[in-house]
């Protein structure tokens, strides 16, 4: 592969590089229902509909399509227990847990700021 297009003249990755791959981990936690899913998870173990239930508004089809992708990631750990009928967890891995701690900030930025947010939005739609 030509890693050309990939990195930086420095060697580092280049996330503004559309073949670096990179761009894909950002893309992940850009994804509106990973960030609501690291956090929901960071709180610990949950099953498949406990998640469903914190992550309000997330369809099913979206919640497992989600979770598969994040697995694949390395992100989340997906554990099946063999009962009737059969029961599966889903837990942040080493991985996960590091990334929710750097997605809490943004988190808590957020929080800290979204009456300035607000009032640039209400400004914003006066002039337009």
């Amino acid at each position: 592969m030509d890693r050309s297009h990939t990195v930086s003249r420095d060697g580092r990755f280049d996330v503004l590089a559309e073949a670096c791959p990179t761009r894909q981990v950002v893309n992940r936690i850009g994804d509106r229902w990973s960030l609501l899913v690291l956090y929901a998870l960071e709180h610990g173990t949950l099953r498949f509909q406990q998640l469903r239930r914190s992550v309000d508004g997330v369809s099913q089809k979206m919640l497992t399509q989600t979770l598969r992708n994040l697995e694949r990631d390395g992100l989340v750990r997906r554990e099946v227990f063999a009962s009737v009928p059969p029961r599966v967890e889903y837990s942040l891995t080493e991985l996960g847990k590091g990334l929710a701690r750097r997605v809490r900030g943004i988190r808590e930025w957020a929080y800290e700021h979204m009456d300035e947010i607000e009032g640039a939005r209400v400004s914003y739609d006066a002039r337009a």
